[in-house]
């Protein structure tokens, strides 16, 4: 196995502390219980800053007609219904 192991109850125990640790050096860790591994904390690969909102649905729009056209035509409405 590659990286550190440890037990499931001491996982618990000091979740956050190996979560910082492993951030500062990257390397993952592996969780066992009764020594077999379980699960596996690991850096995620792009921990790069969050990007703006600003463009993020840049060229989703497909269609583009009329954006002040009705959604219905007149006859289709009925309000005593």
């Amino acid at each position: 196995m590659n990286g550190k192991a440890i037990g499931a109850a001491e996982f618990k125990a000091k979740c956050l502390n190996l979560i910082d640790q492993m951030a500062d050096d990257g390397e993952p860790i592996v969780i066992t219980k009764r020594g077999k591994p379980v699960a596996v904390l690991s850096p995620i690969a792009d921990a790069a800053k969050p990007t703006s909102i600003i463009g993020a649905m840049k060229g989703s729009v497909l269609n583009y007609d009329d954006p002040f056209s009705p959604a219905i035509v007149d006859d289709d409405w009925d309000a005593s219904r």
